[in-house]
This record gives structure tokens, C-alpha cells and sequence, in this order.
């Protein structure tokens, strides 16, 4: 629509609308109360027909009771019709026979006055009350019904009386048949229609211009009538309203028009130039002809076609910038699974798409604490408590700015203002902060681990800081849920403008990019943790094996320190199977790596070979503390049976353990291996259910090659890392042992190795202590010494 034709149609709104107002709100007005009147005529008319009804039941109930009360019915009868009290009486006895009827009387059945009519009932010919004759002692002798007849004059009477047309129906149910009416013939059928399209004695105007209710049949008025008024209204009263709007509207047709032709003439030379300015001209310019509204419109054209020019410019430089940036976005996610490298391209992409002057990246870390994994032009808005910065961004989820994106999932934009206190945050001016999950939407846990510190099985901590396989998060942990994975927030824009709803979606997409890039990271990861666990115990597989193996004992050659294998083997596992079925061996093998994961520290690795064979890896534990675990690992599995569901008893089982230790028993890891395997035939010869030590390697050409600490060999020919025990030497270069109690026979006599600097005495004397645990000065406990701490029972469900 043209501008013309827009003034046009809002002078005629301004004028047209109250005339239409009025015209509405006359003929509404007129026709409310019409219909309220008619309402109160049809409402008095159908009260006085049921009070008429009722005194005329009343009547037929005293006649009838008159003449049950006498003794020769037929007189009384005789007296009540003559009177005009009752048109016909009828007198049945208890069979229902007929023993006296008045001459002439309708016929029957009549309608009785205390009971409604049904839709089978059929015209009414009288209305009659009935009441039961007995004799004076109270025997039922019949019935006396007294009847008035309803006739055209009857309903003539109702309508005299009432004031309103009447009309009797054949029945209650339909408005389809009519017995007697006072209608006119011209309305009679739009009346009926009426009535026959309402239901209950609502009221319902007709197509003639009368308003219609019905009532009845019902109990004390079991007439089926239709009540009709006339309207009120004036004749012609909306054709007259129609012609007044239509005449209105003609006469405002024409002046509009004419008002808006003066005003849009001088609009035609713009509409030119916002033409050529919409085809790519902005050189276009309309000459200022006048002051008033539409000369300050023409130089506002004209200012706006300047600086329009000057914004494509900056808008052509700054697409192609954003370009780059995502570019270098799309390289970098393709290229990399570096997580900390893929946030901090995000968060420069961010800053300088928004123009902010500082940003970082939040994860939700254990706890529910959201940390900075990058921050960009942070330095000098730490709060007072920390200039520096050097306790970083830890923003508790809930808290803050940033903690109240995570934990409601909506991004947030806003100025600080000066007087709100600090939460922990940097300090800034304005703000813009988004949230992200995974891509699938799933928020995470404030306890999850996060890209980088995924949880790992086999009871090792990763360099992410994982934990153990099956072991489960503290309550404080697992309760800690947040709403997203996540925050990207910006601080502080270019101009000390506030961030608008631009920023906002361009910010969205940065952080839709982080989620992709955290779950890349969190799916290759955990692809790699896939690959090198079982998938039955949740322990590492013999892959991984062979990996950890190699980089434990090159970390126990760097350092000086010793390596103890365990070989583990469930004894005559392959009866359980053939006694139980697989499904119960998988059972037995499952709660056994359980047990095996409460038994061992956090630093220490357990694996599964294949079949019912394990291996554990213990760092910096010697021979003693190694058979300290081996005890309690058989106690563990021989005190408490393996309960099985389907089998009535549980199931028991044992373990047979061989032991070797680095460097002592192989100066490679696979040559460890191999002397625990060897170690652990020893133990199934020796009669299963116990451990045995590897036979010590026969003494081989070295050259010394002088460390800062060394190992050696104490008397008893166990090497275990602690203060080296000076013995006497017996001829060929061992040591004797001064106590061998507790120590399998072939095991007594080792090759003497080095032993650690005395200054790690202490640190090797407490984790002695640790590893042997609370039992270890009780008698027959096999307490002995250790070379790392040992937590309490795993209760983490590990």
C-alpha cells in the first residue's frame, strides 16, 4: 500500500471508527434491553403458568380425596363434575378395573400432576391427580382420579392469564407436533423451530422477531408448553444504522483522499532517491527544498546515505576479518584434540568479533566450580583480595555472573554497577556471558570429570587427574549438578558501549563451537579408554599392559626405585564355569576385580591378561610389600564366597599369586612378567591359595654406573625399598637373612642390590607403615614393610 493510501486509511480509521462505535453500541443497546425484557415478560409468564398448574393439581387432588372419602363414589363424583370442580372422575379398584367413570369423560390415559411426562406420552387430553381409596381400616379398596380437561379454552386461559402466546406440545421431548397454541399463523412455525432448537428453559429468539421459552414437563408442571413474546425493537433500526455508517463513510472517503494527495506530492522526488539508493547508488541525494517536516526528513536522507557508506566499508572489513577468525576456528577443530589450543582460538575468535577487551572460558570442574581454562586481557581486574590473579577464575556454580549462567542455562548481558559487591570475578563495566552443553543438550554433573582429566580404570590416575575404574564419586560430588558444561563470557566492549543482541548470537556460536570441541575431546578420549579396557572388569586390558609396563619400569630405572609385578590366577576357575555356566563365571571374575581395586592404592594399575589371569602393578613397592598384598588380596577372595544370582550358596574361590620384582627378578618389564608367571606356577605347584616370590636371577656381568640412590638388597634376600639392612656376607656375594619368618623357603636368599639414600628414610619408613596397614604390630598379621601408602578400604564402591 502506497503512502497515500496509507493516510488514506488512517483518516478514515480516526473517522469511521467512533461513527462505527456508536452505531454498534445503539443497536447493541437497543437490542440488550429488548431482550431483557422479553426475559422478564417470559420469566413472570412462566411462573404464573406453573403457579395456575399447581392450584389447579391442588384442585384435582381435593376433589379425588372427596370422593375416596365417601361411601357411594358415584354420588360424590355426580356432585364435584356438576360443580365444575373436576371435568371427570374415575374409580378403579386394586385390580385397576374401572368401577366408575363420570359420562363424557376424556379419554384416558391422562397426564397425572405429580409426575413428569416421558417422550412417549403422547398429546395431552386431560390432567388428572390421583389418590388411593381405602376403607376405615386402612385396606387399599383402589383408586379415585379426578381430571380437568386440556382443551384449546384451557390454553387460551393460560395465555390470558400469563399475558404471552401459549402453545401445548404432544410431547416434552420435540417441538415437532402441536396439540393447542394461541400463535398467529406467520410466526407459529418460527416459533416451534425456535423452541426446538434450545434446550431446558433457556431463552432463544426466533426468526420472526419473538423470543421463545419453553418449560415443562416437570414435577407439579407436567405440561409440555412454548412461551413466546414479541419483540420491542423499532422496525428498521440496523437497516437505518447501516445507511448513516455507509453515508459516513463516503463523505470521509473523499476528504481523506484529498488531504493525503496534499500531503505525499512532495514525497514523490524521495521516493525517487530511496529507489536509486535501494539499487546500490548511495551517491544518491534529494535537494532540501523547505524547513519543515519533510526538509528535515530530505537532510536526514541525505546524512544517512553518508554514513551508510562509511558502514559498508567497516561492515566488508569486518566480514572478512570474522572469515578469517573461523577459518582459523575450522583449521584448529580439525586438526587438533588440544583442548586448552582449541578454547584459547574460541576465545580470541569471541573477543575480537565482539570488540571486547577481556574474555575467558569457564568448565564446570568436581565440585561445581567453574574454572578458567583460558582468559585473555584479565590482568589488573582481580579483586582486592587477589591483585595479581594468581588464584585464577573459580567461580562456584550459582555465584555470580558467570555461576548463574551455569546453573540456569541462559546466557546473561547487562552493566555492573559500582556499588554491587565482588563475587570472585573480574572486575569490568559491562559483561556478556553464554552457556554450553554437549551438542546432544545433556547438561553435566558438577562432579563429572572434565576433557583432559576423563575418569580411567585399572585404579591409575591419568594426568587429567582420573579416578580408578568403579569407583564412584563422593555424595558431595555426584550432588553437585550444573546446568551446562560450560561458559564463554566477555567483558568490557570497545566503547564502552554495552554488548547488544548482536553479540549475544555471534557469542552463541563461538560456544556452540566449544561444546563440539569439549566433546570431541571428551569422545576421543573416551575411545582411547575403550581400547584399553576389558570391557567384563572394568580393569585395564593386556594392551595397555605391555604399555605401562614398559613406562613403570623406565620410571623405576630413572628414579632408583623398584617395581613389584603380581600374577594372579583364580584357581580351578575353569570348574566354576563348567559347574555354574559362563554367566556365573563372568560374575566371579567381575566381583574379583572388584576386590582387587579396594585392595590396591590409587597409584597402582590392575589389568586383566585374559581368562581368569591378572596382573597388578605396584610402583615403588618391594618383595615384602608386595606379599603383604598378595595376603590380603587371598584373604579378600577366600573369606567371602562370591554370592551368584540363580544359585542357592555362594561360590568359592581362591587365588594363587607369583611375585617379581625390578630390578631384582629382570632388568626389562617383559622379563619382570615373565618371573611372575614363573612365581605364580611356583605357587598353583605349592597347592594354590597362596604366593611365592620369583626365583632371583642368577648374577650377570654390570658396570657400575654411579646414581644419585640405589637399591640393595636386604639380609633376607626380599628386596624391599627401605633402610638398607647391613648382614654379613656369606661366600659367592649374598647376604644372610636374620629372620626368614613368613617367607616361602626358596625365597630366603636373594642377590643383593642397592638401597636408597639414607635421606629417604623417613618417607620410606611411613610408607611401610601405610602399605602394611592398622594390623601390622598384631601377631601373625604378616605385617612387613612397604614402599608406599596404602589408603583405607576403598569405600567408593571400588
Amino acid at each position: 500500500m502506497t503512502l497515500r493510501g496509507r493516510l488514506t486509511a488512517a483518516f478514515l480509521v480516526v473517522v469511521l471508527g467512533p461513527v462505527l462505535l456508536g452505531a454498534f453500541f445503539v443497536a447493541s443497546t437497543v437490542t440488550a434491553v429488548d431482550r431483557s425484557r422479553s426475559t422478564e415478560r417470559l420469566a413472570v409468564a412462566a411462573s404464573t403458568v406453573r403457579t395456575s398448574v399447581d392450584a389447579l393439581c391442588q384442585q384435582l387432588r381435593a376433589a379425588a380425596d372427596a370422593v375416596a372419602l365417601t361411601g357411594d363414589p358415584a354420588v360424590a363424583a355426580g356432585q364435584l363434575v356438576g360443580r365444575g370442580l373436576a371435568a371427570a372422575v374415575l374409580v378403579t379398584d386394586v385390580n385397576g378395573r374401572v368401577t366408575y367413570a363420570s359420562p363424557g369423560a376424556p379419554s384416558t390415559p391422562w397426564r397425572d400432576c405429580s409426575e413428569p411426562a416421558t417422550a412417549s406420552s403422547g398429546p395431552v387430553r386431560a390432567l388428572a391427580a390421583r389418590v388411593d381409596r381405602r376403607d376405615p381400616a386402612g385396606a387399599l379398596l383402589g383408586t379415585v382420579a379426578a381430571a380437568h380437561l386440556v382443551d384449546p379454552a384451557f390454553v387460551a386461559r393460560l395465555a390470558a392469564v400469563t399475558g404471552v402466546a401459549v402453545t401445548l406440545l404432544d410431547s416434552g421431548a420435540s417441538a415437532a407436533r402441536v396439540t393447542h397454541t394461541t400463535e398467529s399463523r406467520e410466526v407459529r412455525d418460527a416459533v416451534l423451530a425456535a423452541a426446538g432448537a434450545t434446550s431446558g428453559e433457556r431463552v432463544t429468539e426466533s426468526t420472526k422477531g419473538r423470543y421463545v421459552r419453553r418449560i415443562g414437563p416437570s414435577a407439579g408442571q407436567p405440561l409440555p408448553l412454548v412461551l413466546s413474546v414479541p419483540s420491542e425493537r423499532p422496525p428498521g433500526l440496523h437497516v437505518t444504522l447501516a445507511g448513516v455508517v455507509v453515508l459516513a463513510g463516503l463523505l470521509a472517503v473523499f476528504t481523506a483522499w484529498r488531504l493525503a494527495r496534499v500531503t505525499t506530492r512532495p514525497l514523490v522526488e524521495l521516493a525517487g532517491a530511496v529507489d536509486r539508493v535501494a539499487h546500490g547508488d548511495l551517491t544518491a541525494r534529494v535537494p532540501v527544498r523547505s524547513r519543515d517536516e519533510l526538509g528535515r526528513l530530505a537532510a536526514a536522507f541525505n546524512r544517512m546515505t553518508r554514513e551508510t557508506g562509511s558502514y559498508v566499508a567497516a561492515l566488508t572489513s569486518s566480514r572478512d576479518q570474522l572469515r578469517g577468525h573461523l577459518a582459523v576456528l575450522g583449521d584448529t577443530l580439525a586438526s587438533t584434540h588440544d583442548l586448552q589450543r582449541i578454547l584459547r582460538v574460541i576465545l580470541h575468535s569471541a573477543i575480537a568479533a565482539t570488540g571486547a577487551r577481556a574474555g575467558a572460558v569457564l568448565l564446570v570442574e568436581a565440585g561445581g566450580v567453574l574454572v578458567a581454562q583460558c582468559s585473555e586481557g584479565l590482568d589488573g581486574r582481580w579483586p582486592a583480595g587477589d591483585p595479581d590473579g594468581s588464584q585464577g577464575l573459580r567461580v562456584p556454580v550459582g555465584v555470580g555472573v558467570v555461576g548463574a549462567v551455569a546453573a540456569t542455562g541462559e546466557p546473561q548481558r547487562g552493566r555492573v554497577e559500582p556499588t554491587e559487591a565482588p563475587t570472585g570475578e573480574p572486575r569490568c563495566r559491562t559483561y556478556v556471558a553464554v552457556p554450553f552443553a554437549t551438542p546432544g543438550g545433556a547438561s553435566t554433573a558438577g562432579g563429572a570429570s572434565t576433557p583432559g582429566g576423563a575418569s580411567t580404570p585399572g585404579g591409575a590416575s591419568t594426568p587429567g587427574g582420573a579416578s580408578t575404574p568403579g569407583g564412584e564419586r563422593s555424595p558431595d560430588e555426584a550432588g553437585a549438578a550444573a546446568a551446562a558444561l560450560g561458559v564463554l563470557a566477555l567483558y568490557d566492549r570497545v566503547g564502552a558501549d554495552e554488548f547488544d543482541d548482536d553479540d549475544l548470537v555471534n557469542l552463541r556460536t563461538f560456544a556452540s563451537h566449544a561444546a563440539v570441541a569439549v566433546e570431541n575431546v571428551r569422545v576421543h578420549e573416551e575411545a582411547q579408554r575403550l581400547s584399553l579396557t576389558d570391557p567384563l572388569t572394568g580393569l585395564w586390558n593386556y594392551r595397555y599392559l605391555r604399555e605401562s609396563i614398559r613406562r613403570e619400569v623406565e620410571r623405576a630405572s630413572r628414579f632408583g626405585r623398584m617395581l613389584s609385578v603380581l600374577a594372579l590366577d583364580l584357581d580351578r576357575f575353569k570348574d566354576v564355569n563348567d559347574t555354574y555356566g559362563h554367566a556365573a563365571g563372568d560374575t566371579v571374575l567381575a566381583e574379583f576385580a572388584r576386590r582387587v581395586r579396594g585392595e590396591i592404592r590409587e597409584v597402582d594399575l590392575a589389568f586383566r591378561q585374559g581368562g581368569e589371569e591378572f596382573v597388578l602393578l605396584l610402583p615403588e613397592t618391594d618383595a615384602r610389600g608386595a606379599a603383604i598384598v598378595a595376603e590380603r588380596l587371598g584373604a579378600a577372595v577366600r573369606e567371602t564366597p562370591i554370592a551368584v544370582e540363580a544359585y542357592a550358596g555362594p561360590i568359592v574361590v581362591t587365588v594363587s599369586v607369583g611375585i617379581a620384582v625390578y630390578p631384582d627378578h629382570g632388568s626389562t618389564g617383559r622379563e619382570v612378567l615373565e618371573a611372575a608367571d614363573d612365581a605364580l606356577y611356583a605357587a598353583k605347584a605349592a597347592g594354590r591359595d597362596t604366593y611365592r616370590v620369583a626365583e632371583a636371577r642368577p648374577d650377570v656381568p654390570t658396570r657400575e654406573i654411579p646414581v644419585p640412590a640405589c637399591a640393595v638388597s636386604p639380609p633376607d634376600g626380599l628386596p624391599r625399598a627401605g633402610r638398607p639392612v647391613q648382614a654379613p656376607r656369606e661366600p659367592g656375594g649374598h647376604a644372610r637373612s636374620e629372620s626368614t619368618a613368613g617367607v616361602p623357603e626358596s625365597n630366603r636368599s636373594g642377590p643383593a642390590h642397592a638401597g636408597p639414600d639414607p635421606a629417604d628414610e623417613p618417607a620410606a619408613t611411613a610408607a611401610d607403615a601405610a602399605r602394611a596397614g592398622p594390623d601390622v604390630t598384631r601377631p601373625g598379621s604378616g605385617g612387613g614393610a612397604s614402599s608406599g601408602p596404602h589408603p583405607p578400604r576403598q569405600s567408593r564402591g571400588r
